[in-house]
This record gives structure tokens, C-alpha cells and sequence, in this order.
């Protein structure tokens, strides 16, 4: 028995929910351990498109237990309503297919309007965040004021810690010159919303010991990539959760002994949503027709995502803070109609070759990439499922960012479709 961890090894939005649902047909649980919705995967499952934010990726599946950690931020309105669309699509809902974290903060209204009124003071540098209240419940949390699932059981409870968090919010709201917050109303949505929450809650942590005594096969699924944790990413444009590999454990209340296989989803070139360094960004027809091709448009908010060439340094980095077993290598399809390609092998930052991603945020600006070529196969690869029927420059491509980031290649996806994937190496064996 194996328990896998996948991540996303660049700046997100590189195919994990395609990847997750893969890999869930071999899983007995799902678990989410970090983020909130502002993290969307997109699955294509039997010819039907589910666009997954807060839900882990294996509630599409029959006879699966999908569990939402306390490192996740619940936004509790959002949760129902995803639970809504997805049942539309013919998919059952209940409390034993899906588990709640009892400790998991919940994002409220008042941190959405708060993560809108930083974006758009004129004083501040634009972080390119999703404006969907994650930061400011982080911070909640971290200030210990955040409202707790748990919190929604006890009305005496919850008007105390509601007293505790307003008394915070509404003298930040007094300094931005911003009305204060309306009490009643936000007691009587909470009441509203509280036993639909209520009714999924669980100790997780608890849980999970107990299916890991059953022997069950769990996988804990990421969101975002490492390169937006908010320790080791490109911080301050970063997340405001730790994204990699190491946050599955304080996320779900498990040991490191429950992980067997840490899995680095990488996208066959790079892409960012949002403010923040890009070494290899193509502000020109090349990244266009990479965006195109790709259909690089982020699944929450819709942003076109900035496009580049691959960069190994930043991959091979990713995979040494994590501790990264295989990769998972996904849209190589994309780059077939390019004659030239190039991989991102190091960085001259003030005339010196560097083979790192620096912390400081200035010097990740000043870096320039320094690029090993290779020639293009101009043949197509969607749909192939045999290591042996990829063009040999493909294979070329993919063996180079193997050896030079030290990392197996686990799989190989060749388009969105979940049969669509060349497996070298079972995660779960």
C-alpha cells in the first residue's frame, strides 16, 4: 500500500485535476491539504467537463471518500454552490462521500471585500490575487480569530469569536475609510449555511488514521504550484499557503510516515497567472501561440496566463524542496507545431551564471535565462498512449529535462482526456 502526494512543481496550471483523476481510479480517498477556490481543475471524464475548485478531483469517481484538510480556507457559500453545479452533471453529493475538516477556517464575506479593497488601493503593489478572500482568512487564521467549521455548532461560541474577528476587521475597515461590517446579517447567513456545512464535518485527522489502518490507498492533492508557497516561492507574488509537498501533513493531521510517493505535475513549458517574475516569459507571437495552442486561460478567473519556454532550473528546484519521486509531465502535445524549442538550463544575474532561482525579489527580476535549443519534431502527439510512438525529438526533449532535473518521468499526458497518458511508472506500486 502507497499513499501519493501530487503537486504542481511550477506556478500552477499544470493539469493536476486530469492527473489527480488519473491517478484516483487506483485511490480509496482523495484529500485536498491547502488553498482555497481560487485554485480550479478542470477534468474531461467520459466527454463531460467538471471545473473543480474546492471539491478534490475524485468526487467524479463512484465509491470514492473525497475530504477537504483544515490547511484548506473553505469559503462555505462557494462550497455548496460548486456541490450544486457538480450534482447538475449527474454526480452524487453526501456525507459519505465527502468529509469536511471540523478545524478547517472558513472564508467569510468580509474577506473577499477585504482582498478587493487591497488590490485596488492605489498605494500598494498589485499581487494579481483572485480576490476571492484567501489572504485575509490566512491571516485570520494565523492571528488566531479565524471562524472555525467547528465554531458553527455552538451559537454562544460563534457570536464570541464573531465579536473577535470584527473587532479586528471593522478597525481596518475605519482606517480605509470603509463601512463597518453588519453583524446581524452576517449572523443570519451563517445560520443559514451552518448545518449544510455542519453536516459534512469530521475530524479528519482521525479519519484518516483510521483508513490508513484499513490499508486504504489515499492521495493528497495540491493546488497551485510550489513556486507560489509562501515560504520557497516567488514571494511577495506568491500564495498565501505552503504549496508544497511538506504541507500535506500539517493540512491533514497526518504523519510523515503516510507519505509514500511525492508526484511533480510539470507542464512541458511555463506558464503564470498573475503579477510576479518569469524568467522565460515570450511577450511575443511565440508565447501567443503557445497560449492558443494550450488554451492557457485560468479555470477560476478565466485570466489569459503568461506563457513561456520551459525552465529546468526552477523545475529541478521544485523538486528538491519537495522531495519529488516522479514527474508527471503534461501537455507535450502542445509543442508540436514548433519548429525550435527551448529549455532554460541556468540564469546570468550581474554577469555570473547561476543555476537558482534567488530569494530576493530583485534579483529574480534582473535574471536572464540562458537557453540550450532543440529542434522541434513537427509531428503529432495528441492521443498517443506508448512511450515508443512518440517522435524521437520528443523523446530527446522529455530525456533532457529527466537527467537534468534528476527526476523519473512517472507519465507522460498527450492531451486533456484522462486515457490519453503514457504511464512509465505506477505511483501506487
Amino acid at each position: 500500500m502507497k499513499n501519493v502526494v501530487v503537486i504542481g512543481s511550477q506556478w500552477g496550471d499544470e493539469g493536476k485535476g486530469k492527473i489527480v483523476d488519473w491517478l484516483s481510479q487506483k485511490a480509496d480517498v482523495i484529500v485536498r491539504f491547502q488553498g482555497g477556490h481560487n485554485a480550479g481543475h478542470t477534468l474531461v471524464v467520459d466527454g463531460i467537463t467538471y471545473k473543480l475548485k474546492l471539491l478534490p478531483s475524485g468526487i467524479v469517481r463512484k465509491n470514492k471518500i473525497s475530504i477537504i484538510g483544515n490547511g484548506v480556507v473553505l469559503d462555505p457559500w462557494a462550497l455548496l454552490h460548486e456541490i450544486k453545479q457538480i450534482e447538475r452533471l449527474g454526480i452524487r453529493i453526501t456525507n459519505k462521500n465527502l468529509y469536511v475538516a471540523e478545524n478547517t477556517p472558513l472564508i467569510l464575506p468580509l474577506h473577499k471585500e477585504l482582498d478587493g479593497i487591497r488590490e485596488d488601493a492605489k498605494n500598494t503593489d498589485k499581487i494579481g490575487t483572485t480576490r476571492r478572500g484567501i489572504g485575509p482568512a490566512y491571516e485570520d487564521k494565523v492571528g488566531r480569530r479565524a471562524i472555525r467549521v467547528v465554531d458553527l455548532a455552538n451559537k454562544k461560541i460563534l457570536l464570541k469569536r464573531l465579536d473577535m474577528i470584527l473587532f479586528h476587521h471593522n478597525s481596518i475597515r475605519k482606517g480605509l475609510g470603509k463601512n463597518t461590517i453588519n453583524k446581524q446579517k452576517l449572523i443570519n447567513d451563517l445560520s443559514k449555511v451552518s448545518p449544510k456545512i455542519l453536516k459534512y464535518s469530521k475530524p479528519v485527522w482521525k479519519v484518516l488514521d483510521e483508513l490508513k489502518r484499513k490499508r486504504k490507498k489515499i492521495l493528497f492533492e495540491g493546488a497551485q504550484g510550489v513556486l507560489l508557497d509562501v515560504d520557497h516561492g516567488t514571494y511577495p507574488f506568491v500564495t498565501s499557503s505552503n504549496t508544497v509537498a511538506g504541507a500535506t501533513l500539517s493540512g491533514t493531521g497526518c504523519g510523515p510516515d503516510s507519505l509514500n510517493y511525492i508526484l511533480g505535475i510539470v507542464k512541458a513549458y511555463t506558464t503564470r497567472v498573475g503579477e510576479g517574475p518569469f524568467p522565460t516569459e515570450l511577450k511575443n507571437e511565440t508565447g501567443n501561440k503557445i497560449g492558443k495552442r494550450g488554451n492557457e486561460f485560468g479555470t477560476v478567473t478565466n485570466r489569459k496566463r503568461r506563457c513561456g519556454w520551459f525552465d529546468a532550473v526552477l523545475v529541478k528546484q521544485s523538486c528538491l524542496i519537495s522531495g519529488v519521486n516522479g514527474i508527471a509531465l503534461t501537455k507535450i502535445d502542445v509543442l508540436d507545431q514548433f519548429k525550435d524549442l527551448y529549455v532554460c538550463v541556468a540564469y546570468k544575474l550581474n554577469g555570473k551564471k547561476i543555476d537558482y532561482l534567488p530569494s530576493s525579489l530583485q534579483d529574480q527580476i534582473k535574471v536572464k535565462p540562458v537557453y540550450k535549443h532543440f529542434d522541434g519534431w513537427l509531428k503529432n502527439t495528441k492521443g498517443i498512449k506508448k512511450w515508443n510512438q512518440l517522435p524521437k525529438k520528443a523523446q530527446q526533449y522529455i530525456k533532457f529535462i529527466k537527467n537534468y532535473c534528476g527526476v523519473k518521468i512517472s507519465s507522460i499526458s498527450t492531451s486533456p482526456k484522462r486515457e490519453d497518458t503514457i504511464l512509465l511508472e505506477n505511483p501506487f506500486k
